[in-house]
């Protein structure tokens, strides 16, 4: 069964780029893109089947990065599932990563591009 990534970017040529490279990783991922952390919210909380991972972007429009998880760790305090979330995003701002990794759900904190060997080592250390 293919290890299901959720990413969430607002920009369609990141998305096409991180499909292509977890498309190529050893193992086979299914990809569900999201071009809104609000939509990829709303379809977390109604979804039978989870991913195992979330790469979740930072500065987007509407619902940013931040905004999304702590939506996502509200959620998660009423009782709902949790995901681990890796950070994909173009700020190296070392204060983004310190309030990014602030969260307890967030595993992660990758500078855009996708690099397949950083997010291959990080599918082999979720929980199965």
């Amino acid at each position: 069964m293919p290890c299901r990534v959720m990413v969430i970017d607002d920009s369609e040529i990141d998305l096409l780029y991180a499909r292509i490279v977890l498309e190529r990783l050893d193992e086979p991922v299914e990809v569900l893109a999201f071009d809104s952390a609000r939509d990829a919210l709303g379809a977390l909380k109604a979804a039978a089947e989870r991913p195992q991972l979330i790469l979740l972007d930072l500065n987007m429009p509407g619902m940013s990065g931040f905004d999304f998880l702590a939506a996502y760790t509200q959620h998660a305090a009423d009782g709902g599932a949790t995901v681990p979330v890796a950070l994909l995003t173009s700020s190296p701002d070392p204060a983004d990563r310190d309030r990014a990794l602030a969260h307890a759900v967030v595993h992660d904190y990758f500078v855009k591009p996708l690099d397949a060997g950083q997010v291959q080592s990080l599918l082999q250390r979720l929980p199965a």
